[in-house]
Order: C-alpha cells, then sequence, then structure tokens
C-alpha cells in the first residue's frame, strides 16, 4: 500500500529565477556530445563551450559581478565528459573524442595552464567519467567498448571490463562503491563487481531500441534505473532489482520525442530529474525502490532550450528556505538555476524528515585500499547549517518580490507537508504540467472590487448552435485567432491541403452537411480576417507571403471558389498577421516573416507604408481606437508605436514579455495604456500594463496567471473595461475588468467549460441581448461545433435599462473616412449609438421606492438617557399601559339577580 501513501515531495515545485538571476556572458555552447556538458563542483561550474576541446569554467558564487568565466583549452579534440572530484575541488578530469583523460588541478581563479596527468584509452573516444563515490583518486571511464578502472594517484588502470559487444553507453558506481553498472549500444544492461572478476556477473536485456541509454544506480544498492528508448522509440524510464534481473522491476513511458534524456538523481530524496537537450521541458519524479515505482511529481517547461544539465552539491543548498534541489540548466547564452523547494512556514530548525545527513567531503579510504578489498563510506554530515563548520560554497538564497503579488504563508498539513496557497504552484495530477496560482482572490479582499464580478458565461441552447463541422485545422500558427466571425459569418480553416476555409451563415444554425463548399486558398492559410465594414470581403494571409481579398456571395457560399477578388504582392516570406484599419474603408495592415510591418489600400490594392525596425518574428499587432498609431510586440523582447504617416520606424520603444513563445498586445483605456499578454522567464503566463506615454519606464503592473504553453488571446470591451483572455485548448477563460487606476485589473468570474476549445471571438456590442444585462457575447470554436456563449451580469431589476452597463457605443461596422482621407492626415471615429431598446425605461430614470420606516434601536436611545430618567419613562409606559386604575372594571357594571330568584 506504500503507492498509494501521499508524498512529502508532493508539493515540491520548481522555481525560476527572473533573468537578473541568471548567468550570462558564458559564450556559446556545444551540442555535439551526448554528455551532460556542465557540471558543478562545490565552488565553481564547468561547461563546453562552442569551441572543441575548450572548456568554460566560472565561480558558483552568487555575485553577480564576479561571474567572469574563464577557458581552460583542455583537448585538441571535442571533450565528451567531464567531474568534479568528489573530495578536492580542485581536481577536474576531462575526456575527449581525441581518446584521451587528463588530470587538471585548478588554481583558486579557476585556471589552468598544464595538465597534472594524461591517460591514454584505446577503442574509441571516451564515453563517460565517474568518480568513485567513497574512495579517493578512484575513476572509472567508458571508451569504445571498453571500460576502464583508474588508479589517478599512479596514473595506472587497474582493471579493464572487454566483454561489450558494442559501443559503452554509459557507466555508473554503486552507492556503496561495490558495482558498477554500463549499458551499451547491443541493448544491455550488464554489472560487474571487477575485484572479483573482469566479466559481468548479471547480465539483462535493456531498452528494446539501441539509441543512447543511461544507467544510474538508485539509494539503494539492489536497485538501478536506466532511461532510453522502447520499441515504438518513445522514452522510457526502467528500475530494476539485482534480486530479479531477468526483466525490470518497473517502467514508466514519457512521449515520443527523440531528444536524449539527462537524468539526474538525488540520493538522498530518491528525486530524479529529467531534460533533454534541444527541448525546454523538465521532468520531477520520485523513484520508490520500496513498492517499487516510478511516479512523477511534475512537469516544467521553460523558456530556453537545454543544452545540458547539472546538480548543484546538497551542501550549498540553502536548506532552511527548504530548498531540495537546485539544478542548473545549460542554454545557448545562459547558465539558469532552477531551484526545487517544498513550500513549509518559517523554519526555525532543519526539517530532519526533508534533510536528512549526507556524506561528506573526505575520502573514507584510498584508491589502493579499495582494490585490495576494503569496503567503507564516506561519514555523513548534517545539513543544518548551524551544525557544520563553514564552506566557502555560497548558499544561494533568491528573494523574489513583486508589486502585485503578496506572499502567503502555507499551513500545513499534520504530516507537516504543506497545503497549496493561492501564491503557490500546483501540479495537476492528470497532466503532470506544472501550473501557478496567483493572488487574484486575495487582491478581490483586500483590494477594490469590480461591478462586474459576478458575470457570468452561459453556453446558449443547443438549437444555436453550428454542429457537424470536421477537419478543423490544427496547425494554424500561434499568432493567428484560429478562426474569425462578423455579425453574419464565421470563417474556419480546414485541415488538408489546398488551405481550405468553410464560411457558415450564423443565421443558419444546426447540423451542417457532410460535404461544404468552401474557399481554396492554395496554400496553408496563417491568419485571416473579416472586413468590419463589409460583412462578405475576407481577407487571407498565406504560406507563401500573399495576402488574398475574397467575396462572399450574398446568403453565404453555393460553390467552391478558387479565384480570389485580389491579391496583394509584397512580402516575400509568410503572413503573420493581416488587421484592417478601425475608423478607415480599405486600409488593411500585415506583419510577415520578413519582419516588416506593410499598410495597404484595397482600393487600389498597393502597398502604401512599409514600416522597420522589427528585428524577430513579430508575434502581434493592434491599430489604437482612434485608429492613428499601430502598436507591435516582437520576439527581440520590445513592444513598439508607430505613425506609420509620419515615419516608417517607431516613434516609441520599450521592454516587452521575457518570453519567446509568443505574445499578444492590444490598445484599452481608450488608448492610455498597451496591454500585453505574454510568458515570463518562468513560462508563466502574465499581463502587463505600459503607458502609451513613456513606453521606456517599462511596465506599470504586472500579473501572473498560469503556467500553459498557449498564449493568452485578449478581448477587449472599450465601453465596460471588461477583458477576456483565454488560449487555443484552454477550458478556462479569465475575465478582468482593466480600469486606468491602481490596481488596474480587478478579477471577476472566470468561466469554465468541460472540453478545451481552438478559438475564441467576440461579436459586436450591438449583437448582445441588451434585455438580459448581456454584456458580452462570444463564439466558441470546438473540434466539431460552433457554440455562441453569452456573458451577463446579473441584476434585479431587468425590466429596466441598465444604463449604468451600457454607455452610448461606437458604432465599428461603419466606416468614418474613407482610404484616401486617412492616408491623407484626417482622423475621425464613429458616430455613438444608444443601446436602450425601445419602450425600455433607464435604471437611473427608475422611480425611487419610498424608504421603509426605520426605528432607531432602543440601545441607542437609552444610552441617551440618564439613570433616573430611564426610571420615569418606564413607569410612565406601564402606568399609560395599564390605563387608569380608578376606572370601574367591566364586571362592575354587571347586575346580578333578585334574592328571591335563588329561591
Amino acid at each position: 500500500m506504500n503507492r498509494f501513501k501521499p508524498s512529502k515531495y508532493k508539493n515540491c515545485i520548481p522555481k525560476i529565477p527572473k533573468k537578473e538571476g541568471w548567468i550570462g556572458d558564458i559564450g556559446g555552447t556545444s551540442t555535439n556530445t551526448n554528455g551532460n556538458n556542465i557540471k558543478c563542483g562545490h565552488s565553481r561550474i564547468v561547461y563546453n563551450t562552442d569551441i572543441a576541446g575548450v572548456l568554460g569554467i566560472i565561480s558558483l558564487q552568487v555575485d553577480k559581478d564576479k561571474k567572469t568565466p574563464s577557458r581552460l583549452h583542455c583537448h585538441s579534440d571535442v571533450v565528451t565528459d567531464f567531474s568534479f572530484s568528489p573530495f578536492d575541488d580542485n581536481l577536474l578530469v576531462t575526456g575527449s573524442a581525441d581518446q584521451t583523460i587528463k588530470l587538471w588541478n585548478l588554481t583558486e581563479t579557476g585556471n589552468a595552464t598544464d595538465p597534472k596527468g594524461t591517460l591514454a584509452v584505446a577503442g574509441g573516444q571516451v564515453k563517460a567519467l565517474q568518480f568513485h563515490p567513497s574512495a579517493d583518486a578512484l575513476l572509472v571511464s567508458a571508451a569504445g567498448k571498453s571500460a576502464q578502472i583508474w588508479d589517478l594517484s599512479t596514473e595506472m588502470s587497474l582493471a579493464a571490463l572487454d566483454n561489450h559487444n558494442d559501443l559503452v553507453q554509459s557507466i555508473c558506481w554503486s552507492q556503496d562503491g561495490v558495482l558498477i553498472g554500463t549499458t551499451s549500444k547491443e541493448k544491455r544492461l550488464r554489472i560487474f563487481d571487477v575485484r572479483k572478476s573482469t566479466r559481468a556477473s548479471q547480465d539483462a536485456q535493456g531498452h528494446d531500441n539501441n539509441k543512447d541509454s543511461r544507467v544510474l544506480w538508485t539509494n539503494s544498492n539492489n536497485h538501478l534505473i536506466t532511461s532510453g528508448f522502447n520499441q515504438v522509440r518513445e522514452r522510457e524510464l526502467l528500475l530494476w532489482d539485482l534480486r530479479n534481473f531477468s526483466r525490470p522491476a518497473t517502467s514508466f513511458s514519457l512521449d515520443a520525442s527523440s531528444g536524449l534524456l539527462i537524468p539526474l538523481y538525488d540520493v538522498d530524496t530518491g528525486l530524479l530529474i529529467l531534460a533533454a537537450q534541444g527541448e525546454s521541458t523538465m521532468y520531477s519524479m520520485e523513484v520508490n525502490t520500496e513498492s517499487p515505482s516510478l511516479t512523477q511529481l511534475s512537469q516544467c517547461v521553460t523558456e530556453q532550450q537545454t543544452r545540458g544539465l547539472a546538480l548543484v552539491p546538497k551542501l550549498c543548498l540553502d536548506v532552511m528556505s527548504c530548498e531540495l534541489l537546485r539544478l542548473l540548466q545549460l542554454t545557448d547564452r545562459f547558465i539558469i538555476p532552477i531551484s526545487y523547494s517544498v513550500p513549509r512556514k518559517a523554519v526555525q530548525e532543519l526539517p530532519l524528515d526533508l534533510f536528512p545527513d549526507t556524506a561528506g567531503r573526505t575520502a573514507a579510504l584510498s584508491a589502493q585500499s579499495w582494490w585490495s578489498g576494503v569496503n567503507k563510506q564516506v561519514e555523513k554530515v548534517s545539513l543544518d547549517p548551524s551544525q557544520r563548520p563553514v564552506t566557502s560554497c555560497p548558499v544561494k538564497k533568491e528573494k523574489e518580490t513583486s508589486h502585485t503579488e503578496q506572499k502567503v504563508a502555507s499551513p500545513e498539513h499534520s504530516d507537516g507537508s504543506a497545503i497549496s496557497s493561492p501564491s503557490s504552484s500546483v501540479t495537476s495530477p492528470t497532466s503532470g504540467i506544472v501550473s501557478s496560482t496567483s493572488q487574484r482572490s486575495l487582491q478581490s479582499i483586500l483590494g477594490p472590487s469590480s461591478r462586474f464580478r459576478h458575470t457570468q458565461g452561459i453556453v446558449l441552447h443547443r438549437d444555436s448552435h453550428i454542429t457537424n463541422l470536421r477537419v478543423v485545422s490544427q496547425s494554424t500558427p500561434g499568432e493567428s485567432d484560429g478562426f474569425c466571425v462578423n455579425h453574419q459569418r464565421v470563417a474556419v480553416p480546414l485541415a488538408g491541403p489546398g488551405g481550405q476555409i468553410a464560411v457558415l451563415e450564423l443565421s443558419q444554425p444546426g447540423r451542417l452537411p457532410d460535404s461544404l463548399p468552401t474557399i481554396e486558398n492554395t496554400v496553408p492559410v496563417t491568419d485571416l480576417t473579416w472586413d468590419p465594414f463589409n460583412p462578405q470581403r475576407l481577407v487571407t494571409g498565406g504560406e507563401d507571403g500573399r495576402i488574398k481579398v475574397w467575396i462572399i456571395p450574398q446568403g453565404g457560399l453555393k460553390e467552391t471558389v478558387t479565384d480570389p477578388h485580389s491579391v496583394l504582392v509584397g512580402h516575400n516570406e509568410r503572413i503573420y498577421t493581416v488587421r484592417f484599419q478601425p475608423c478607415a474603408s480599405d486600409i488593411l495592415v500585415s506583419s510577415s516573416y520578413d519582419m516588416t510591418v506593410r499598410v495597404w489600400n484595397l482600393r487600389s490594392g498597393k502597398n502604401v507604408l512599409t514600416l522597420q525596425g522589427h528585428e524577430d518574428q513579430i508575434f502581434s499587432l493592434a491599430w489604437s481606437p482612434d485608429g492613428k498609431c499601430l502598436a507591435t510586440c516582437c520576439k527581440d523582447q520590445r513592444i513598439r508605436i508607430y505613425d506609420p504617416r509620419a515615419s516608417n520606424h517607431p516613434k516609441q520603444e520599450g521592454a516587452g514579455p521575457e518570453g519567446a513563445r509568443g505574445a499578444r498586445i492590444l490598445w484599452v483605456c481608450d488608448g492610455k495604456y498597451l496591454l500585453v499578454s505574454g510568458f515570463d522567464s518562468r513560462s508563466e503566463r502574465q499581463l502587463t500594463l505600459h503607458s502609451t506615454d513613456n513606453l521606456s519606464q517599462g511596465p506599470i503592473t504586472t500579473i501572473s496567471l498560469d503556467v500553459s504553453p498557449s498564449t493568452l488571446i485578449p478581448h477587449y470591451d472599450p465601453d465596460t473595461g471588461i477583458l477576456l483572455l483565454t488560449g487555443k485548448g484552454d477550458t478556462r477563460s479569465f475575465i478582468y475588468e482593466v480600469t486606468a487606476e491602481s490596481p488596474y485589473f480587478l478579477e471577476c468570474n472566470s468561466f469554465m467549460t468541460s472540453d478545451p476549445h481552438k478559438g475564441f471571438q467576440c461579436l459586436r456590442k450591438a449583437d448582445c441581448a441588451v434585455p438580459e444585462v448581456e454584456v458580452l457575447r462570444a463564439l466558441r470554436l470546438c473540434n466539431s461545433s460552433i457554440e455562441p456563449v453569452a456573458f451577463r451580469v446579473p441584476r434585479v431589476k431587468k425590466e429596466f435599462f441598465q444604463d449604468d452597463v451600457f454607455p452610448p457605443t461606437r458604432v465599428t461596422w461603419e466606416p468614418a473616412l474613407s482610404a484616401e482621407e486617412w492616408l491623407s492626415g484626417k482622423d475621425k471615429q464613429q458616430r455613438s449609438i444608444n443601446l436602450c431598446p425601445s419602450g425600455m425605461t433607464p435604471v437611473s430614470q427608475a422611480p425611487k421606492e419610498a424608504p421603509n420606516k426605520k426605528f432607531v434601536p432602543s440601545s441607542v436611545y437609552l444610552q441617551e438617557k440618564t439613570d433616573e430618567q430611564k426610571k420615569e419613562e418606564l413607569l410612565n409606559a406601564m402606568v399609560a399601559k395599564l390605563g387608569n386604575r380608578d376606572d370601574p372594571l367591566p364586571q362592575d357594571a354587571f347586575e346580578g339577580v333578585d334574592e328571591d330568584e335563588w329561591d
């Protein structure tokens, strides 16, 4: 039943620091090896550079100013593996494709001129190196089809393990230093007791695929872990028991990616970290050798792709902050420290259940003693800072604060594990993806609340749905909303060749026929949009860099359309985004992979303006509400504002989202602010607000939402300030009210669905059911249907027009000026109309109800009297209640019978 017990590490979450906490200026890194490419000692970090045979060395000190890397020119060919001695942080061994192993004695500055020793290996390039866990100067190496044991004090080989029939892929010592495990390309897992025999004592069939595999010994001397690929090329983990070595004790399959896994195992906790070169996902698992079982705890998506991975030594952790592990992720330009911590209350004493004693730094025996048959373990030391001497190892303690988030102490269960608080990250038990919830609930309690906080999203009746929609395209780029709508029809890209687009009439809901007439775009559609002033004109951008204009017949498509009305040619790469100008007719803007933004006049079919200044992929663009300016968000982490009629270069620039996975930009609060939806350096989805008066000052506020791979697409209602946010593949839509004053974002009810959607699009304000206090209406694209969703504000007096939430709205479906007028420099906005339905009275003019008579509580009344006054008033009240006692009683007026009547 142990496998059903909750893990004490279930709340262990990864914490990626902001970019200021990264180690930069490390130069390029190499990815041409299957090793870890980075190792960490107690005072230094060593990593592979982009120059063959050269390692970078940098201090582990926290002080960022002292992180000046030095270079070690150690081999004439690629450095395939390297390792620090567990007992001498200045001793570094390196192995290379030049078939040599070199010993380096590093100075305090991390430099070394000449190797301390050189060992020649035969049979091929060095594949792996590992120091013995308890014996000093004892090393095992793998090269070609053989493995060797080295005594570095004499620079002599003690033994060679030669009975491998193919290349050795991985090698590892057991924790007690008695046995050695190896994996080879012939798909075999072998166990050696080298002091008894150079032949394998145990041999088993390993992973079914001969791609690179790794072997690690657990904290039990009877169990090993191997990582590799199965027969269908899925990445898998196998847990082996030496007492039953014919088959693995348990297995765990991850996915079908081709990246080679880098496994890192912590002996003290039994936690296993997995990452792959060229990928940005990290897995955290718990290895239980008693059950046995492999349990996934979390999955973390980082901003940068992994080139290498290393664990920081246990003695260098901030244990008083419950830091269990710290990883060093090597990327192209950075080394990123990632901490795994268990949230606990303020720790006064070291929690021994999380931090047992760990192996010390003093060797238990010499290489010769071990070779003679002596077995002895390294003496363990306490991780309690108060019980061990201060070492030169720096302790990293990051304190990240945010002006939008407040840290809340997590209460604890009876077993000592922390309960998730609103500010803590939690792991989804179904997906295993780490998600982070923000302080939105706390903010709504402590700060102002939105008048729309009770807004309810309701999926309308099935009679209004469009169903039987087949083969919706799954490959529209992240820069596209996925589909587009107007008040008459919806356009949906379909899967398959030819770039087909289905055009569906909203006035004809119900089940679609199995075969639909479509638009044949000939190339995959990258983005599409309707003309806001002409519901029959659809514009599409394609992979070929061409923009096509289509005219939909009145009443909808009756047959497949292959010839566009016109084609705009100017971009020489794929199109990212197409958007119409909100005030002027026939003005279209587009962005492309060629890093230009072009403004088109559809009446003439010409490119009239070309904007420059972007240095990378353009994620998003948006017109200002008055149509004067254009804002863009770029992968180069910059946001820009253009006045396209004045200059083709930006008039303002500012810092954008740190994440490079996607972003959206939008004008809010009548153009006073720019809202940017993107990712931070920890892959959390976040919102930032920027003042359009001064972009260079950075965001005026930032809030983090959760962790998800899809970019949040914002939809903004300028009349109410309501902001709807949801991403492709999400089941949750966030709703905020955006205000022009602090705290800027006021949280409202979220809209949840049981199944993920492919996209969300909002209709005009005139399409809302105003008598039902419907402030927003949207269409939700699902796998095979389109569902209308109404967002309503609950009100009591629905018989009145709620003019407080329905101010006059702009007629966005009519142009205010022509393309020629706008290009000549004129500016004008559309007229506004009142949404009050005929016959309804505005609630502001509703008759006032007569107020109820309110009586002053007796406690308040009596407080104003003295004790004598209270007695007198009570007596008078009693007398008045009883009346005048001199008056005759009613029975006194009755007459009796005569005396003779008694006879």
